[in-house]
């Protein structure tokens, strides 16, 4: 159950209208980096959640509920900084006023901008009527394809962390645009809170231990520790490819000629054993948290009647499932 609220979360101001900026900040709202983007790849992501991980759940609903609200204040401040342009589109007789509307006034040519803008992006305008559209600065429409769900805590959890640093990077780029100090405001909290969930995110996937790699299986041995290089020139060593890498055990396997690696072990089919867990050993971990996944989510869903939410004097859902 959603409840709307009519104050923003952060109050969005501008000083004047800046059409032209307002497309720029599209890219934060319907944007592959944008806060539309956000909501819905965590929504999505908590549904799988709800019963078997609650706590993650909590977390993701609690971030995507949070990201819709600042869709809400990107959307208002696009339309503010289209300032009077719908009212003006809706006057089917003069069309002045939109020129100077629509370009910043006078001062700034007004309509030769305006020509170029309708040359370059006529749906700005033309479709939209002044007001925002679920698309980017380019006109390209909002897509499902640009959210990550994969079912995977290990996994969604880095995704999200990768999203929202691609979309602090985007405010930070936004801010090099507009030099209006309130616009510039919004744009600073909207930012500064990517950072916040990226550290939300963080915490959550230091919870679940171990969390590298990604998933279940860990990989086999012979490969995992091995760095190929693949470069002409001097060879570049660093802690990607030397001393200890990122498992408990084990150190980086560098090969220097791949293409005679490649031959001599029948295309890697007779590769020496890894470095780091013995076959077996990751045969036993593979195992072990396969069961571990499992049973979390087994015990937590029931097998057969089931619900979504609970109220008082339900039975708990282990006992609807025996």
């Amino acid at each position: 159950m959603f409840h709307h609220v009519k104050e923003l979360q952060f109050n969005a101001r501008v000083s004047e209208p800046d059409p032209q900026f307002a497309r720029l900040l599209l890219e934060q709202f319907g944007g592959g980096n944008g806060e539309l983007k956000a909501a819905m790849q965590y929504f999505t992501q908590a549904f799988t959640c709800r019963q078997a991980h609650p706590e993650q759940y909590d977390l993701l609903m609690d971030i995507a509920t949070e990201e819709f609200s600042h869709l809400e204040i990107v959307g208002a401040t696009i339309q503010m900084l289209l300032g009077p342009v719908n009212g003006e589109m809706k006057n089917a007789v003069e069309t002045n006023p939109v020129v100077q509307f629509a370009t910043g006034g006078e001062r700034r040519n007004a309509r030769d901008l305006l020509i170029q803008e309708a040359l370059a992006h006529p749906q700005f305008l033309v479709l939209s009527g002044g007001g925002p559209t679920v698309t980017d600065s380019q006109g390209v429409p909002w897509s499902g394809a640009y959210v990550n769900a994969n079912g995977e805590l290990s996994v969604d959890l880095r995704s999200n962390i990768g999203a929202e640093s691609r979309a602090k990077i985007v405010y930070e780029y936004l801010l090099k645009f507009t030099g209006d100090p309130l616009v510039q405001e919004s744009l600073r909290f909207l930012m500064t809170r990517e950072i916040a969930h990226m550290q939300m995110f963080s915490a959550a996937l230091d919870r679940i231990q171990p969390n590298f790699p990604p998933g279940v299986l860990q990989g086999d041995p012979r490969y995992t520790h091995t760095y190929f290089d693949l470069s002409d020139g001097a060879a570049v060593r660093g802690p990607w490819n030397q001393g200890k890498g990122p498992w408990p055990e084990g150190e980086w396997r560098y090969v220097r000629d791949p293409i005679q690696e490649v031959r001599a072990t029948r295309g890697l089919t007779d590769s020496p054993p890894g470095d780091g867990k013995s076959e077996k050993k990751v045969e036993e971990i593979n195992h072990r948290l396969a069961r571990e996944r499992s049973q979390v989510v087994r015990q937590a869903v029931p097998r057969r009647r089931n619900q979504w939410s609970s109220y008082a004097g339900d039975k708990p859902p282990l006992e609807q499932a025996s």
